[in-house]
Formats: C-alpha cells, sequence, structure tokens
C-alpha cells in the first residue's frame, strides 16, 4: 500500500503534464530574465530621452530603446512557452510555476540591478520552490476536451459570466479612479490592473491553445467562430497588461513589483480556472487542501522577498527577532 501511495503522484503525471511541466519551467526562465532586461532598457531610455517623460506617467520613449526590445523577445519567448503549456495542462499547475521567475528576477535584480536580496530573500526563494514542488507533484490531471465549443461553453456558463463582470468592473474602477489619484504612489493600483485582466488572458489563452492543439491533431478548430473570440479576447488583454506592467516596474522597484503580481495574478487565475474548467471536481479534498497549502507556501516566500527587499545585514537580524516575538 506505501509503494502504491507513493507511486500514486507519479502516475498521475501525464504525458500532457509532463509536456506541460517542462514548458512552464521554461517559461518561468525566460520571464524572469525579461523583467530585469526591461527595467534596465527602461531605465536607459529615461536618462536618454529628451522629453525627460518616463513610462509611469505616460511616456513611450522606451519604445526607441533596443534594450527593452530584447527584454521584450525575451517576455514573447517565455510567454509562448507559457501559452503552449495552458494547451497540456491544467492551470492549476502551470500558474503556481510562474514563482520561479519571481526568483529569476529577484536575483538577477540583484546581480545587474544592484536591488538588494538578503538571506530572508533567499529563504523566500526557497519557499517558492517548496510550494511550486507540492502544486505539481499533485495537480489534477488535465481535463479532456474534444472542441472549441465545449470550451465556450464552459465560459459562458453563469458562474464565470458573474467571474468576468465583476472583473471588467473593478478593471473599469482602477483605470478611471485610482490610476490618476494613486498609481504613481500605490504599487496596488497597476499590479491589480494587470492581475485582473491577466486572470481572463489566461483562460482565453487556454482556450486558444486547446484550439490550437486540436487543429495540429488534425480536427480544424479555426473554423469556428469561437476560436476567433477567444483570439480577439487575448490579444486585447494583453495589450492592456503590458502597458500597465510597464508603468508599474518604471515606477516601483522590480523586487516589489515582481512577487506583488505574481501572488494576485496567481490567486485570480487559480480562481478563474476552478469555477471556468472545475479543476476540483477532478480531486479530492486531500489533494486541494495540499495544493493550497503549497500555494500558502509560495505566498509566504513572495512575503518575505517583498518584506526584506531593502533590508541590510543587521536589519535582517532585527527582522528575525520581531518575527521571533510576534
Amino acid at each position: 500500500m506505501a509503494a502504491a501511495g507513493g507511486g500514486r503522484w507519479y502516475r498521475g503525471m501525464s504525458t500532457d503534464n509532463v509536456k506541460g511541466l517542462v514548458l512552464a519551467l521554461s517559461s518561468s526562465l525566460f520571464i524572469g530574465a525579461s523583467f530585469i532586461i526591461k527595467k534596465k532598457g527602461l531605465k536607459k531610455a529615461a536618462s536618454s530621452s529628451s522629453s525627460g517623460v518616463r513610462a509611469g506617467v505616460g511616456g513611450y520613449s522606451y519604445l526607441y530603446e533596443p534594450l527593452w526590445w530584447v527584454g521584450m523577445i525575451t517576455m514573447v519567448v517565455g510567454e509562448v512557452a507559457n501559452f503552449v503549456a495552458y494547451a497540456f495542462a491544467p492551470a492549476i499547475l502551470v500558474t503556481p510555476l510562474g514563482s520561479l521567475s519571481i526568483i529569476i528576477s529577484a536575483v538577477l535584480a540583484h546581480v545587474m540591478l544592484r536591488e538588494k536580496l538578503h538571506i530572508f530573500g533567499i529563504l523566500g526563494c526557497v519557499l517558492c520552490v517548496v510550494g511550486s514542488t507540492t502544486i505539481v507533484l499533485h495537480a489534477p490531471p488535465e481535463r479532456q476536451i474534444e472542441s472549441v465549443t465545449e470550451v465556450w461553453g464552459l465560459a459562458t456558463e453563469p458562474a464565470f459570466m458573474c467571474y468576468v463582470t465583476v472583473v471588467l468592473a473593478l478593471v473599469a474602477v482602477l483605470v478611471f479612479k485610482f490610476v490618476p489619484l494613486y498609481g504613481q504612489t500605490h504599487v496596488m493600483v497597476y499590479v491589480g490592473v494587470c492581475s485582473l485582466v491577466g486572470s481572463v488572458s489566461v483562460m482565453s489563452v487556454k482556450a486558444l491553445g486547446i484550439a490550437l492543439k486540436l487543429t495540429f491533431s488534425g480536427t480544424n478548430q479555426l473554423v469556428y467562430p469561437q476560436t476567433w473570440a477567444f483570439t480577439t479576447i487575448v490579444i486585447t488583454c494583453i495589450i492592456t497588461q503590458m502597458n500597465y506592467l510597464n508603468k508599474a516596474l518604471d515606477t516601483f522597484n522590480t523586487a516589489v513589483v515582481s512577487p506583488i503580481y505574481y501572488t494576485m495574478f496567481t490567486s485570480l487565475t487559480i480562481l478563474a480556472s476552478v469555477i471556468m474548467f472545475k479543476d476540483w471536481d477532478r480531486q479530492n479534498l486531500t489533494q486541494i487542501v495540499t495544493e493550497m497549502c503549497g500555494f500558502v507556501t509560495i505566498l509566504s516566500g513572495t512575503f518575505l522577498l517583498h518584506k526584506t527587499k531593502d533590508m541590510a545585514a543587521d536589519g535582517a537580524y532585527e527582522f528575525f527577532l520581531f518575527l521571533y516575538h510576534t
């Protein structure tokens, strides 16, 4: 029984899930590096721009900076790998692995941007890896879907339509009310827009990925209008995300933006996936609780990365005492 139990998670990793896992890991590597390359491009563009208008306050001079485009291409490669990963594995497996991009961006920010990463930041990285591993080992199998119309049916069910309505309402409030007032002082404003829109984007990306996978397998899905509807949603969401992510990166410390964006984006994406694709219907309570524990572990890691971003060596000791006494 012990042997059977020990091998259960391995047998549960289907070929599709393994493909999705490898693609998600590759995606994290490219995306984590792209944060730093784009940040350096934004800084270089701001210092050389004659207008002096930074991306964080509406400037677009970074579009003329080659280094920013290198970062964008790197991010596109990562996003393509991520896109394909969603076609093979459930979002609850693929999305949390984005924590690895936080580790990569934090380490590179320390080396290339001289942004501080101390002992508790390293501990945060370790927690992210442990949490990601826990989720990978207990992820549900991919839902078997035969047509993009089936995905459209899931997307138009009342529960998910209600979720999309709430997301659009919150994005509208953030963009038209909070961005003008608090965009330059509160990181949650820009990141909130990216995360909310991103959760809908991932569902559409997964739908489009499934459509393309079925098409390449011999069942043409391009003849269905639903495929093109998902494509339109993906393009709109990605443009919106990139715009506000640039503003966040140009305004705030990368070590702050990356973990907060990851935490909000992943939480909302898992929620959207549970609602739309009903991931937890294919799991028992033990698996669900274990996944949530893994996710909380990742959140703990991102908290440490954020809390200790500017902490000196003696500050790390003081922070340890604070945690000990609380």
